[in-house]
């Protein structure tokens, strides 16, 4: 049954709250600790004066976690909102980690590739023209718009986890892989885009006629499967993370060692 103990407002300022989500960054647990922040006052007011729920639920929030700042309002609201209507923590975890992923890549192009551009454009153009409105017009737009997101984005996760919390533990698992399938699907794009490994390995292969032809492996490799080696380098991160269980210090030690190593051999460029 549900507590009804947090009102409207009190998911509008965790949303706020979202402003905080950087504080405590760390390659521990990345946004871990600013998650658990945003979260604290309205944990503090479900929980009362009962100090152990609060640490509990506290340490269960500042596990690994890394989304966009201006999205991942709908996240706590619907982690609040199924928090008060009694939903298991294995749920709630497994809805929270399925849709930080898809939210990081809506969010970050949103950000970064939609609005920054236009407006940075708009701002430049009037700056040039010696328009002191440039800069202000940037500044204002950008944080009115993003500002506008994170409340909006709030409300939308508060009356969305309002409206299906009945039903939702019956349709978890299958919010759970479309989430995951659309974070796989995000993932794969920012590393076949982001990842840059090529290799400038050739030989001379011997043609009829006496002729011979310089053969480049990255072409070969091209040709049988497009950017495979940053596939395959995202697949390695991917099994120390999953299995291995490797901390983000020892991958980034591990891929400053291998392209030092590599790009001395000539092996990757």
């Amino acid at each position: 049954m549900a507590s009804n103990i947090l009102q409207k407002s009190d998911y509008i300022k965790t949303s706020l709250r979202a402003y905080f989500l950087q504080n405590g960054f760390n390659y521990g647990n990345y946004q871990g600790l600013g998650y658990a922040n945003m979260l604290f006052p309205a944990l503090r007011k479900m929980y009362k004066e009962d100090d152990d729920r609060l640490q509990a639920a506290l340490k269960e929030n500042i596990e690994f976690f890394n989304t966009n700042l201006h999205f991942v309002p709908f996240i706590t609201s619907l982690h609040l909102v199924m928090l008060e209507n009694n939903t298991p923590a294995k749920e709630i975890r497994s809805i929270k980690m399925a849709l930080m992923g898809p939210l990081a890549g809506i969010g970050d192009s949103l950000a970064q590739f939609c609005l920054a551009p236009l407006f940075a454009t708009i701002g430049a153009s009037l700056a040039q023209d010696g328009m002191i409105m440039g800069p202000i017009l940037f500044f204002v737009a950008m944080n009115a718009i993003l500002l506008a997101v994170k409340v909006l984005t709030g409300l939308w996760g508060y009356k969305l986890g309002t409206n299906i919390i009945a039903s939702l533990s019956e349709k978890m698992e299958v919010i759970s892989n479309i989430a995951s399938m659309i974070g796989v699907t995000v993932i794969s794009g920012l590393a076949v885009n982001f990842v840059k490994i090529t290799t400038p390995i050739q030989y001379v292969a011997n043609m009829p006629d006496d002729q011979q032809k310089i053969v480049a492996i990255q072409d070969m490799v091209d040709a049988i499967a497009p950017r495979l080696l940053p596939v395959l380098f995202t697949g390695l991160i991917f099994y120390l993370i999953k299995v291995k269980k490797w901390t983000t210090y020892k991958l980034v030690i591990l891929t400053i060692l291998l392209g030092i190593v590599l790009s001395v051999l000539h092996l990757i460029a």
